[in-house]
């Protein structure tokens, strides 16, 4: 069995993605990180990051997380914790973050470029309250919102999206057929693309919303103080 667990690297889901991983007790938890990512991730290393949209992106992600109560990739950190708890292995599923970045800068259209500056730039002066409208606004019409991205930013939905599905479906399903239950825990925004690509293979999903909407189980008292 695949279990696909949607998350946001802003929200406050933790102790959320620890009960689902100590409930299913999986041979494998698969991270949608690279391994660069994990370890700066698991030892709380500060990465470089340069000035360039992308970089004020990755300022605007850490902002919103903060008023969140937490540190961007807290979730993937639970999980990664969880895992090593109950002796599952852990999968690392994701390309090298920064080479996929490089290309996707390096492959849009001058246009797209002056797009995605205008959102870095207006994301830093974002709130939560902002962030929760557009989160109802995915909830309520996926496809629609993932189509209005692709209208705005094409390259950028191409690389960062359909061929990741495309890549980590691949990997997810190769440790199912070789090592048994797996828990992925991914972007919300790849659940979709996921199912697509697992077709033919039994997959349960658990939403960002339910995981952030459902109290925490007894497995998952601990707090989790150990982060795109």
């Amino acid at each position: 069995m695949i279990t696909l667990l949607g998350v946001g690297h802003v929200f406050d889901i933790g102790r959320s993605i620890r009960s689902e991983i100590l409930a299913r007790r999986p041979k494998v938890v698969a991270l949608e990180l690279d391994p660069v990512r994990y370890h700066a991730l698991m030892s709380r290393t500060p990465r470089a990051r340069g000035i360039s949209p992308l970089a004020l992106l990755a300022q605007f992600q850490i902002r919103i997380a903060r008023q969140y109560g937490v540190e961007v990739g807290d979730e993937m950190i639970a999980a990664a914790q969880a895992a090593q708890e109950i002796g599952s292995e852990i999968a690392l599923i994701d390309q090298d973050s920064r080479a996929i970045l490089g290309r996707v800068w390096r492959d849009m259209s001058l246009t797209e470029r002056v797009r995605l500056l205008v959102s870095a730039i207006g994301g830093l002066f974002t709130r939560k309250e902002k962030v929760e409208a557009e989160l109802q606004r995915f909830y309520q019409n996926e496809p629609a919102f993932l189509q209005e991205f692709a209208r705005e930013l094409p390259t950028a939905k191409r690389i960062l999206i359909d061929e990741r599905d495309a890549a980590m479906g691949r990997t997810i399903r190769q440790l199912a057929e070789s090592k048994g239950d797996v828990v992925a825990v991914v972007g919300e925004g790849h659940v979709e693309g996921l199912v697509q690509h697992l077709a033919g293979t039994p997959v349960q999903v658990v939403h960002l919303e339910a995981l952030r909407s459902t109290p925490p189980g007894p497995n998952a008292t601990a707090s989790v103080s150990v982060q795109l």
